[in-house]
């Protein structure tokens, strides 16, 4: 799984953030999911390795300008590219309205299928590898928070084992592989979980933005590989993200304490704080060590749980 985020200025876009939008890269198939679609993101995907034809689902937090003007923008273009089949729209109440309308007074017409998927807390999404959920957040609007969870995977298949006991391939190593018995010509029986180390963790990430600190956001992050939180005010400024229910340096940190994550992420930060960003990380690192501050185009690879530290580029 790998994180490139598009953008991470809170409200409106600087000379060196875009507004709010990240991918997430999915392993062994080329699809990216996208969260949140601000202003411009169409033109960050182009000054990024990724690509427009390999959306097939964005995930939208909640209908602040900041975080979705740039996806009718998106879809016209993934069109005219006519190398989209269909995308995945999960959003909270109103995006269909939103976007229908700037598509109809745009006269824009799509040539491949966007279907808009009305999210509510729990389950948004789930196939044979990956589970989506989600949670609401407190912010002005209504918003949720999405974790997405890679399904754990079977163990791996100790295939110099079999050679050595002379088991012939083929049919046999797959059975294996699924943990069954299987019974030789020679009337050997083999037992598959023999064959077959523990099984492999999944991997998680949780993206919350844009809320004040709440119960339901560390509740969403409990044991996550990366939690992905906005951090728009300093600590200073705490009585201005009460007031406009954004979370602070320590809030973001606090929350990846109580959900007891492995690596917390900020983003989505004021403008404001452009000289102050050390100041931000240092806040939260007192309360959460394993804290990173996000920019725009930086590359974080998750690896297993197993494996080191999150990598980030």
């Amino acid at each position: 799984m790998q994180i490139t985020f598009l953008g991470t200025s809170s409200g409106v876009p600087t000379r060196t953030r875009n507004v709010s939008s990240l991918a997430l890269k999915l392993p062994q198939r080329s699809e990216i999911w996208l969260f949140d679609c601000g202003e411009g993101t169409q033109h960050q995907l182009l000054r990024s390795d990724l690509k427009h034809s390999q959306i097939t689902k964005i995930f939208i937090t909640h209908l602040h300008g900041d975080h979705i003007f740039g996806l009718a923008g998106l879809l016209a273009t993934c069109g005219m590219a006519g190398s989209v089949q269909k995308i995945d729209i999960y959003a909270p109440p109103g995006l269909s309205e939103y976007l229908d309308s700037c598509l109809r007074y745009s006269e824009t017409k799509l040539n491949y299928e966007v279907k808009v998927h009305r999210v509510r807390s729990g389950l948004v999404f789930q196939d044979e590898e990956f589970t989506v959920t989600c949670a609401p957040l407190k912010h002005r609007v209504t918003a949720f928070g999405y974790r997405v969870t890679e399904n754990d995977r079977a163990g791996k298949f100790d295939i110099h084992k079999a050679r050595a006991l002379n088991i012939p391939e083929g049919k046999n190593y797959g059975l294996l592989k699924q943990g069954k018995t299987i019974t030789l010509e020679d009337g050997r029986t083999f037992v598959g979980s023999e064959f077959v180390g523990k099984p492999q963790k999944g991997r998680s990430i949780v993206y919350c933005t844009d809320t004040i600190y709440c119960d339901s956001a560390v509740e969403l992050a409990k044991g996550a590989d990366v939690l992905i939180h906005e951090a728009t005010f300093a600590h200073q400024d705490a009585d201005m993200a009460f007031q406009r229910l954004h979370s602070t340096s320590t809030m973001a940190a606090q929350t990846a304490l109580g959900a007891g994550v492995r690596q917390l992420i900020m983003t989505h930060f004021s403008p404001r704080y452009t000289l102050q960003m050390e100041e931000l990380l240092a806040e939260a690192r007192a309360i959460f060590p394993q804290t990173i501050l996000a920019h725009d185009f930086l590359v974080v690879d998750v690896p297993l749980p197993e494996t080191e530290e999150t990598v980030q580029n």
